[in-house]
């Protein structure tokens, strides 16, 4: 609970430039991600990427105690949900087919950014809790729909459920470092058919005489810049989409934070045909940008992936964070792992309706971290029976006995042989209520 003996009080800024750098900084905790820190966020403001006429209007929560900073949250009024990768346009939709508004929306995230990280900057828990409760009061005093907070750390989850908000699970995959040598070492982990689908996909990209450079900080030139800008644009105009992030921005991060950027360039007869940016921090490296003006098969694994992984295990990097979805990075000795957001919406009715379906999604949520747990890439990672949760325990405690057929659906014909598992239809988390 709040410390009742502090007289907190908050206020909005509606941008960072009226927060001292400092002040912000000190809120975070040891081993923050670089995205919660104030020269990331207030680069996205300066550039434009969030503002006026994007549909993200800075509304950043502050909580004083006198005249010092002891909380602060990220916080942006929505006018879609485009760039969040937590997915409610299911929720949009209903209330729109009854009559209600969904936006404008407030939402306490990095924009653009599925990661997992502090988000509630707090002095101390008294504080933290102070910030969870003052979150709800904005909202109702606000005239918004909802209020959603992506990606926080289990602590603060916790303090954002005591304080009325519902709780939504997540997966994502990332990569664990096991204290290997090298990239061979972390080869012979895994399992023979990944071992040898992943040199399968290195040899294809140096037979296409593609070299692989890594460029750090300081080291990246403005013409890589240039060059960058052109392939994340590339990205976003073969999906039919329009990029969120623009050259002013990364040039910005160059300036005010070069010691958390690291910059893959694949060169094709000595012309750039590729690019990736990853950031860091201590322990962490994050897989956030890729691009290239010219399609080479297994391109995109070698710099998204095994130039990232080669890169943390040279650094002593503990984990790679690969970004929202892609069950294919299992392959590359990714591994799933929970995430979860925080949810509060004002009109009763479907705060109902959206529990009672988040209930059943964090089910599905938690039989499909147990099937991806199943087909773990490594070749002895498999748990014991013991560490298994007890939805797969009685799964894999079911008899088999012998089966000549209906291994699969009703139209295979295929006989299988005696032992075969039975079909059935893997379970996938569901975005409506």
């Amino acid at each position: 609970m709040p410390d009742s003996r502090i007289d907190y009080r908050t206020r909005l800024v509606t941008g960072l430039d009226e927060v001292p750098a400092q002040a912000w900084d000190a809120l975070l905790p040891a081993g923050a991600p670089p995205f919660v820190r104030h020269a990331f966020l207030r680069a996205l403001e300066t550039a434009g990427c969030v503002g006026p006429g994007t549909g993200w209007s800075p509304a950043h929560l502050t909580l004083w105690n006198d005249q010092t900073l002891i909380g602060a949250v990220p916080m942006y009024r929505k006018s879609h949900s485009w760039g969040e990768y937590v997915f409610d346009w299911a929720w949009a939709d209903a209330y729109e087919r009854n009559g209600l508004r969904y936006y404008p929306k407030l939402l306490c995230a990095v924009p653009f950014t599925p990661v997992a990280g502090p988000r509630l900057l707090a002095r101390d828990d008294a504080a933290r809790e102070a910030l969870a409760s003052a979150l709800i009061a904005q909202a109702r005093g606000a005239r918004v729909s909802s209020i959603h907070v992506l990606f926080p750390p289990d602590p603060e989850s916790q303090a954002l459920s005591r304080a009325g908000f519902m709780i939504r699970q997540g997966v994502q995959f990332h990569w664990q470092n096991a204290g290997y040598r090298n990239f061979d070492d972390f080869l012979g982990a895994l399992s023979q058919p990944k071992r040898k689908k992943i040199r399968a996909e290195r040899r294809k990209v140096a037979e296409q005489g593609v070299v692989v450079t890594r460029l750090a900080g300081a080291e990246i030139s403005a013409s890589d810049w240039d060059f960058f800008i052109r392939c994340y644009d590339a990205t976003y105009a073969a999906h039919g989409s329009t990029p969120y992030l623009n050259l002013a921005f990364f040039l910005e991060l160059a300036r005010a934070m070069p010691q958390s950027l690291i910059l893959i360039r694949a060169e094709r007869g000595g012309r750039p045909v590729a690019c990736s940016l990853l950031m860091r921090d201590e322990t962490r490296l994050y897989g956030r940008y890729w691009g290239a003006i010219e399609q080479i098969p297994c391109l995109h694994f070698e710099c998204a992936y095994y130039q990232a992984i080669e890169t943390a295990i040279e650094a002593g990097i503990q984990v790679i964070e690969g970004g929202a979805q892609g069950e294919h990075k299992m392959a590359r000795g990714f591994l799933p792992v929970a995430t979860c957001s925080a949810h509060w919406l004002r009109e009763p009715a479907f705060a109902d309706a959206v529990e009672r379906f988040l209930a059943r999604e964090g089910s599905m949520v938690s039989s499909y971290l147990d099937e991806l747990n199943e087909r773990s890439p490594f070749a002895s990672a498999r748990p014991s029976l013991s560490a298994w949760s007890p939805s797969l325990r009685a799964r894999r405690a079911r008899p088999r006995g012998v089966r000549t057929g209906a291994c699969r659906p009703p139209a295979c014909k295929r006989r299988c042989p005696p032992g075969s598992r039975p079909w059935r239809r893997r379970v996938r988390p569901s975005r409506a209520p």
